[in-house]
């Protein structure tokens, strides 16, 4: 299944009138002004998204900052946006899709068949010399009916056990994976066994993804493999889903924790680990019973 599209062929899609649902989902970490740079500038036809009100529900100690709404929250929500059974849906962003990837994993776990991902976003629909408008989109309500399930999750339970041959990714920031800062979340470090793999290393300098080889060559450097069965959490389960759509485009399955270390961090019940290394430090059993290498600590 295709999950990218470039601004030519979305170009030609809206040149040839193909019915095509646009949504702009400018949204950063620590940032609200993701709104008024839509009213700006955005997409001919684009419908705002907001990823904190319509992408996520209240947030939870308990199921972190940004849990996945209820399937009849998000349906009342795609049917704003004018979204109807059989349409074709384009998200995007304007930093790397880094936001627009939680629409579309939300949308294709929802069982829409046919949403993309605009590659580069905004700045490469600009780049290619295509026209931008200013103002609201409010588009007549659509009539797409939402499921659930579609795209594979695991919880807080298996995210402790999801190591040996299984493999979980951090696609947070390095620093923020080795506790050496935390700008919101309760504690600092990573899920124990979980390996660095910064989301930010999936795109160019331009917000565009790397070719699939190398995306493939990537990820198989930080073990993943034909075989693997491999999850992934990030703060609150938002970048985690762009680091999904970086695994499928170069040909491999992975799962969601959708409450991710946001959650995770909450529960004083889990350990947390810091340093450049999945386990503990010398001297401190990992999971196989055996001393792993210095270079990390666990705190309780």
């Amino acid at each position: 299944m295709a999950i990218l599209i470039d601004a030519a062929g979305l170009q030609r899609r809206l040149d040839a009138g193909e019915r095509t649902v646009l949504l702009d989902v400018r949204w950063v970490l620590g940032r609200t002004d993701g709104h008024s740079e839509y009213v700006a500038g955005h997409i001919p036809g684009a419908v705002f998204v907001d990823l904190p009100s319509e992408l996520a529900d209240h947030a939870q100690p308990s199921l972190g900052r940004h849990p996945l709404p209820s399937v009849a929250r998000f349906q009342e929500a795609a049917r704003r946006w004018g979204i109807n059974d059989g349409d074709t849906v384009v998200a995007y962003d304007n930093s790397g899709s880094m936001a627009a990837a939680r629409v579309w994993w939300m949308l294709r776990n929802a069982g829409v068949a046919s949403v993309y991902l605009l590659d580069g976003g905004l700045a490469a629909w600009r780049a290619a010399g295509n026209r931008v408008e200013a103002g609201e989109v409010t588009p007549d309500v659509g009539q797409v009916t939402l499921g659930d399930g579609a795209m594979a999750t695991i919880g807080e339970g298996e995210a402790a056990q999801w190591h040996g041959e299984r493999l979980l990714l951090d696609a947070r920031a390095g620093e923020r994976y080795r506790g050496e800062v935390e700008p919101i979340d309760p504690r600092a470090g990573h899920i124990p066994g979980a390996v660095s793999a910064p989301t930010t290393a999936n795109v160019t300098a331009d917000g565009t993804f790397l070719p699939a080889a190398e995306l493939r060559e990537r990820f198989e450097e930080l073990g993943v493999g034909a075989s693997s069965e491999v999850a992934v959490y990030c703060g609150s389960g938002v970048t985690a889903a762009h680091q999904i759509a970086a695994l499928e485009i170069a040909g491999f399955e992975a799962a969601l924790f959708p409450g991710s270390f946001s959650q995770w961090s909450n529960n004083d019940a889990n350990p947390v680990a810091v340093g450049d290394r999945p386990f503990e430090a010398e001297g401190v059993a990992g999971p196989s019973g055996t001393s792993s290498a210095a270079g990390s600590s666990v705190k309780a």
